[in-house]
């Protein structure tokens, strides 16, 4: 029977959760850094924002997981 450790499977989907969120958070830094002219700011504040929201709950999921498949459906994987 093959034990698995679920700590370590749980960070190991933290770091991808991590690098997912910050793919999908790169165009909006990208405005927020450079203080692109045009894109209104607070628009790309309130994406950044639901973007933040979504991985609270994969994170909140991965956290409770008891599984390694538990963890690979939090992440859409």
């Amino acid at each position: 029977m093959i034990n698995i450790n679920m700590d370590k499977a749980k960070d190991i989907g933290h770091e991808i959760r991590r690098l997912k969120r910050n793919e999908e958070f790169a165009p909006h830094d990208e405005v927020i850094m450079k203080q692109i002219p045009g894109p209104d700011l607070q628009a790309v504040e309130s994406a950044r924002q639901d973007i933040r929201d979504k991985y609270a709950v994969v994170q909140d999921q991965i956290d409770a997981a008891t599984s390694p498949d538990q963890i690979k459906t939090a992440l859409g994987l």
